[in-house]
């Protein structure tokens, strides 16, 4: 089969389209699927880079989600799936790829009228938020809810979720474009980071209380920033680093608003924790999609063989939604 391999680490040039060996026989309780599309994720450009290994056992090949068909079933798979079945998958890797294996547990069926090649879309983003927010920092309807990103992959769909529970939405973004793109699909409040203090504004908006929940991909350079636009009881979910891992921050306000701050990942979660989260997802954020509140927002759609570009995009920050692969 083709696959896109990192033939080193480095900048998007050392992605190559390559014939390779076929994926291992399927084990107990995995199914092989052949790949119609594949989900871009910032964490594949840090695996690109040797900074975000994939985990013991798994493809070695980037890709955190894809769509596609069944085409072989391992052993003691639920009843549920058959070959032929159109579905989409979190990975643990192995998108980037015509086949890849993958654990039944992490299986969503094609939610009714979304296409195959858009629903490449949906797990690794849906995972992520529903996992986050609404698993873990109980993000609830009334309360208010502050996206940073708010045009990327996660921030277009996290707008949609949240809008849909009637949840009152922020969001901070760096130009007009995405602004415009986060209002249309919901946003309550879009701020441009680079021309604004989203503390203030956030102050402003709430009438000095802050926000109950906020999902962070910046870190460490926005860390004290986001503790003081919290409100009381109020929850911080980091899920990523762009803005450094380090940070000096003042842990007053922690006490004195009783703040939590959480973080995690998706992809070094364990088997049964990640088929816990697709199950809730499935249950939870389903419904909302096959009655058309929550849509995939594709930005653009790359062959296999321009992953380099496809990843060149991802790092200029320019997108609005995700960006998917076709092998």
């Amino acid at each position: 089969m083709r696959a896109v391999v990192i033939t080193r680490g480095g900048g998007p040039e050392v992605l190559e389209a390559r014939e390779v060996e076929d994926p291992p026989q399927l084990g107990e309780g995995e199914v092989l699927v052949e790949v119609a599309a594949a989900g871009v994720n910032r964490a594949d450009t840090l695996q690109r880079h040797g900074r975000h290994p994939p985990p013991a056992g798994a493809s070695p090949y980037p890709g955190l989600e894809c769509s596609g068909t069944i085409v072989a079933l391992g052993s003691n798979v639920p009843s549920r799936w058959s070959v032929g079945d159109k579905v989409c998958a979190l990975l643990s890797g192995g998108g980037y790829a015509e086949k890849v294996v993958v654990p039944a547990g992490q299986l969503l069926p094609l939610p009714e009228g979304v296409s195959l090649t858009d629903a490449a879309g949906l797990p690794e983003v849906a995972c992520t938020v529903w996992s986050t927010v609404f698993m873990t920092s109980h993000l609830s309807p009334g309360e208010s809810f502050l996206i940073h990103g708010g045009s990327s992959g996660i921030g277009t769909f996290a707008i949609q979720i949240a809008k849909h529970l009637g949840i009152k939405v922020f969001v901070t973004a760096g130009s007009e474009e995405k602004l415009a793109a986060c209002k249309g699909l919901g946003a309550d409040v879009c701020i441009n980071y680079k021309t604004e203090d989203f503390v203030e504004r956030v102050k402003q908006e709430t009438d000095g209380k802050g926000v109950d929940v906020i999902l962070d991909n910046i870190g460490g350079s926005y860390l004290q920033r986001n503790l003081h636009s919290l409100g009381v009881d109020g929850r911080l979910f980091i899920i990523g680093f762009q803005g450094g891992a380090k940070a000096e921050v003042n842990l007053q306000a922690v006490l004195a608003r009783q703040l939590t701050i959480q973080a995690a990942g998706l992809r070094g979660r364990s088997l049964a924790n990640k088929a816990q989260i697709v199950s809730e997802v499935e249950k939870n954020v389903w419904p909302a999609i096959v009655a058309g509140k929550v849509k995939p927002v594709i930005y653009k759609t790359f062959p296999l063989a321009e992953a380099a570009e496809a990843h060149k995009l991802m790092e200029s920050s320019s997108h609005i939604g995700k960006i998917l692969l076709i092998p």
